[in-house]
């Protein structure tokens, strides 16, 4: 890391990170806001006047898409973000990842994340922060447990029923030490739960003989949130006498230990007291357009329950949006399809998938092979491309119907349609699910000024997830509105 640069001004960031994907950067956003600092997600690295212009901010968030990047792109695209991130002044930059982790040396590599980090961030460990007790995810002796959304057990991740059979990075392996291991030739050490059960003093000797191995990570365990405030105290310890920001690998975890820590060591100036609650109620809306990429069994009861609940059953085919010679043809009629039902006063649920078995994933993956791709390459260049034209879909019908709320599910397909949208910002606006929070969009473009978009992974949220995102929480409703009738 270069150390001959003029030292930048100093905003008062505590924190900045980079999300692999649209739905984690907002789960982290959401942890940092409901803790009560003041925080934004950007699309790019900001400046400084432009951090000036729109903050104070205590913590920064860059929405990326790199989960869905071959190694390749990431040495492509990466380099000048992760040069940006390493300049800002704060003393601590966060590579958010999937709180399952879910990648492979093919797709979304953490491993290969973690070599380009060392051109900009120098040497020195790179922590990992696995354990999200507040999502259902605990990290145990380095082996990762998931509670699953279908059956609401905890299982470990190689035989959790959601992600085993992810249908582009399924989890295997639940050791992300090994894990981790074959996408990186870095040598990672565990620091395990017996390691974080004694007192302050022999934490501390545990992570300085960790660091006397010279491990080039430390992945953390954890299992509650007593053990994140524990790490984040001892992460504080490993930013401490840095020239520049510690980076860091980790889910929302990190996020959930450094906000535990700086509110039990100190009462922040920047810190709004009570923000969790004020974030508790958002008003109903008339209708919400809701767009789902996902593959998973919790999106396709999540699907089901809105089309039962009334909302306008859309199914998106997959295979004439991606592969077909008359795309465009097939993307404008269902985009009038969907102006129509929304100008008609419907909710409209479009989906590309009803969980792993929907024959409309094969069909996609054998119209990109008549192409000349491979089923790797049809699984990761076929789902970009197709969140790519539903992101032209949906700005053409923000663009013809002010709506006031969009739902996007699945990380890649929110990554892509936000990324077309291009919103300048976005801000916590209220709870909605953990980890998939309700936001507001900051932009000077007339169809996205009063928009409120929420973002999630295919694993997170309740059954009612997008019908509740329509109906607002019974305090937030405004007096007097009587909900749509969202019949035939």
């Amino acid at each position: 890391m270069r150390t001959d640069q003029p030292a930048p001004p100093d905003l008062g960031l505590r924190l900045a990170f980079y999300g692999d994907d649209f739905t984690g950067s907002t789960d982290a956003l959401e942890v940092l806001a409901f803790a009560g600092y003041r925080c934004a997600l950007f699309l790019a690295v900001p400046s400084a006047q432009q951090l000036h212009a729109l903050g104070p901010f205590d913590a920064i968030g860059i929405a990326g898409a790199s989960r869905g990047m071959s190694p390749a792109e990431m040495d492509a695209q990466l380099p000048p973000v992760l040069a940006a991130l390493a300049a800002l002044p704060t003393p601590l930059v966060h590579y958010k990842v999937c709180s399952t982790f879910d990648s492979s040396p093919a797709t979304g590599s953490i491993g290969r994340v973690m070599d380009l980090a060392r051109e900009a961030f120098g040497a020195g460990v790179i922590p990992i922060v696995a354990g999200t007790p507040a999502l259902g995810r605990y990290c145990l002796f380095g082996n990762l447990f998931a509670r699953s959304g279908t059956d609401g057990q905890v299982h470990r991740l190689d035989r959790h029923p959601i992600m085993r059979t992810h249908p582009v990075t399924p989890m295997t392996e639940a050791d992300l030490a090994l894990h981790l291991g074959l996408q990186t030739a870095q040598r990672i050490t565990k620091f395990t739960l017996p390691m974080l059960t004694g007192s302050t003093d022999m934490m501390d000797s545990e992570l300085d003989r960790a660091l006397a191995d010279a491990p080039d990570a430390l992945l953390f365990d954890g299992a509650t949130p007593g053990h994140l405030t524990d790490v984040g105290r001892l992460m504080q310890r490993l930013c401490a006498g840095r020239n520049g920001p510690l980076f860091a690998i980790g889910s929302s975890g990190l996020e959930y230990a450094m906000t535990q820590w700086w509110g039990q060591r100190d009462a922040s100036p920047h810190t709004r007291k009570g923000t969790a609650e004020d974030h508790d109620q958002f008003k109903a809306m008339p209708q919400v357009l809701a767009v789902s990429g996902s593959a998973s069994l919790l999106s396709a009861l999540q699907v089901d329950t809105a089309i039962a609940a009334g909302f306008m059953d859309l199914p998106v085919d997959a295979a004439a949006l991606v592969a077909a010679s008359d795309w465009q043809g097939s993307l404008k009629a269902l985009g009038d399809r969907v102006i129509k039902a929304l100008l008609d006063g419907r909710s409209v649920m479009l989906h590309t998938a009803r969980g792993p078995q929907d024959p409309r994933i094969e069909a996609m993956l054998a119209a990109s092979a008549a192409q000349g791709l491979t089923r790797e390459q049809a699984l990761h260049e076929g789902g970009r491309l197709l969140g790519q034209r539903l992101g032209q879909l949906v700005d053409r019908t923000l663009r013809a119907v002010p709506l006031g709320r969009l739902l996007l599910s699945g990380g890649d397909t929110s990554s892509q349609i936000t990324q077309h949208l291009a919103p300048d910002a976005l801000l916590i606006a209220a709870r909605l699910a953990p980890g998939a929070p309700l936001c507001r969009v900051v932009s000077h473009a007339p169809h996205l000024r009063h928009l409120e978009i929420a973002l999630k992974g295919g694993q997170m949220g309740q059954a009612d997830y997008f019908v509740k995102a329509l109906r607002g929480t019974a305090r937030g409703r405004p007096a007097g509105q009587l909900l749509p009738t969202q019949g035939d």
